[in-house]
């Protein structure tokens, strides 16, 4: 079960809607809604768009893993250290969902 941040901030994302609390926020820039978590960049989409695309910022977190788990379409799950995304193997990299 997600925290209510993540439920708020995924909320706010996907619905094309400012959000900023604690360590988590949502902004506009350039037609593009992004999504951040300490100041790295986790998730974005295009207005009225999809698909979304996701990183995990540089830092494999368990914060970052459940904010981005928290977008619809995404599942990363860990295995001895290893993210997998949606199944496969993933490095974090920006990754279109």
């Amino acid at each position: 079960m997600a925290r209510k941040i993540t439920t708020d901030a995924i909320e706010a994302f996907m619905s094309g809607k400012k959000f900023n609390r604690d360590n988590t926020n949502v902004r506009l820039e350039n037609e593009t809604w992004i999504l951040s978590l300490h100041g790295n960049d986790i998730a974005e989409r295009v207005t009225y768009s999809r698909p979304v695309r996701i990183s995990n910022g540089g830092w494999s977190s368990n914060t970052t893993k459940e904010r981005l788990n928290g977008i619809p379409g995404v599942s990363i799950v860990q295995r001895k250290g290893v993210w997998y995304l949606n199944g496969e193997e993933w490095d974090g990299g920006w990754k279109k969902i």
